[in-house]
């Protein structure tokens, strides 16, 4: 399964980046991840979200997921067999534009806290992470 996180914006920080960058490496052999920076996520979702795309969009009034429930949403995806992807997708400042948010498959929140969108990517790169480790028996921090 390829998974994207799509972002409106940059990351900036040069410690986010070394984080992502090493759970991106840490993914390597359990799915293929790329992160898409974009200035306007409803310019690129409408080109580039397909039918067999799996959209998720973190919004804080969506339904949140321990991480062995988050663990199961990606199997249950995956074992569906009508989608080659799953696209996070999370928003600048202002969220998420209504068009984006009415075609999510799933409204996913991290938390009720607001974080910055950086810090959501990093937070939601590990959580994917320790699905994969969930998901394949392995032990990771409990």
């Amino acid at each position: 399964m390829n998974i994207k996180i799509l972002l409106e914006g940059k990351i900036k920080e040069p410690y986010f980046k070394l984080g992502i960058d090493e759970f991106k490496k840490r993914l390597t052999g359990y799915t293929s991840l790329k992160i898409i920076e974009t200035d306007s996520i409803l310019n690129f979702a409408q080109t580039n979200i397909k039918q067999n795309s799996y959209l998720i969009t973190l919004e804080i009034e969506g339904k949140s997921l321990s991480s062995p429930e988050f663990a199961q949403k990606i199997k249950e995806i995956e074992q569906d067999g009508g989608y080659n992807e799953i696209i996070f997708a999370i928003g600048g400042s202002n969220g998420l534009p209504d068009e984006i948010r009415n075609k999510s498959n799933f409204k996913f929140s991290m938390s009720k806290l607001t974080f910055l969108h950086q810090e959501a990517v990093f937070i939601l790169i590990e959580q994917i992470y320790r699905a994969y480790k969930i998901l394949n028996n392995e032990t990771y921090h409990k």
